[in-house]
């Protein structure tokens, strides 16, 4: 089974994490199948928190990869983040 799930970089006390599509038999850290984007938790001032690829991410799901809990709630967030900013450009524009 194939399932969408971070994958920890960074140093210590400083993480960062890979999104990524890997067999669930295989180790957090190791070989994957495909990188969909970054989440930084400890983005400070202009950092990006995160980049997440959401058409691949659809792609993935509709091949039957399962998110993780943590995966899930961050591309919620996105898609909420983005829905707004597209918002409040539409709001600017009229």
């Amino acid at each position: 089974m194939v399932t969408i799930r971070l994958a920890r970089a960074g140093s210590k006390k400083r993480p960062f994490y890979h999104i990524t599509v890997a067999d669930r038999r295989r180790a957090r850290d190791s070989s994957f199948v495909e990188r969909l984007g970054f989440y930084n938790p400890g983005a400070r001032g202009a950092e990006e928190t995160s980049r997440i690829d959401v058409d691949r991410y659809d792609y993935w799901v509709r091949l039957g990869a399962q998110p993780s809990d943590r995966v899930r709630s961050l591309i919620k967030a996105h898609r909420k983040a983005e829905a707004a900013a597209a918002e409040s450009g539409s709001e600017q524009a009229a």
